[in-house]
């Protein structure tokens, strides 16, 4: 299933950059460590190290983790935006990987979970490298839950920014009543789309899901 998804994912993306005139692509993937989430957290290697080889010279990719509070750079894992040298961009790659698997070799759960800040970060990340096309790629639950301190609820900017959701697994009060799991996802899609994304998608459902993002 995770395997297909990551091809989905690079369909997606590679459909996405056709009409640019800048044909760079800049990727920044949230991986949830919150809570029960947090035992996910080792399966979005695989979607990492999909991307790691189908990014190439001049795009970036960035891995952060999303935790109680994270609209932060500590929280980026990796990044990087490739060489034009194939010999360096592929040490990168090796690097990249190596930081990955150290950082999610044993994820500790946190308590809360910062989804908004951590869009945040990965929209000042993905407009600074410039590219043509910018993805952010989160992988969690979608379930966002905040300490009475943090401050999230204000209008966010993602314009000229793709958000794809994936893994968005259902908690036990979603199996309870499925309006919970289905309002989680049309409350993200309108934050996002209200914060000008030029696109929204889940992928879940991978055999229906195939021949839509295959468009370009």
């Amino acid at each position: 299933m995770l395997k297909k998804l990551a091809l989905v994912i690079a369909v997606w993306l590679a459909a996405g950059c056709g009409d640019s005139r800048d044909h760079t692509q800049a990727v920044y993937m949230l991986v949830d460590t919150s809570g029960t989430y947090a035992t996910e957290a080792t399966k979005a290697k695989l979607i990492i190290n999909y991307l790691l080889g189908t990014l190439v010279s001049g795009d970036s990719l960035a891995v952060a983790r999303v935790r109680s509070r994270s609209f932060s750079e500590k929280d980026i894992v990796a990044k990087a935006t490739f060489d034009t040298r194939p010999s360096q961009a592929n040490a990168q790659k090796r690097s990249f990987q190596a930081r990955i698997d150290d950082a999610f070799r044993a994820v500790p759960g946190s308590q809360y979970t910062d989804i908004t800040g951590a869009m945040i970060q990965g929209a000042q990340f993905l407009n600074e490298t410039g590219a043509g096309t910018k993805t952010i790629i989160i992988f969690s639950d979608m379930q966002e839950e905040l300490d009475k301190v943090t401050q999230r609820n204000f209008p966010i900017d993602l314009k000229n920014i793709r958000v794809i959701a994936v893994n968005v697994v259902k908690l036990k009060t979603d199996n309870v009543d499925p309006r919970l799991y289905m309002g989680r996802l049309e409350a993200w899609q309108k934050r996002v789309e209200r914060a000008g994304a030029t696109e929204w998608r889940v992928i879940n459902d991978l055999e229906r899901l195939d021949r839509i993002l295959s468009r370009g």
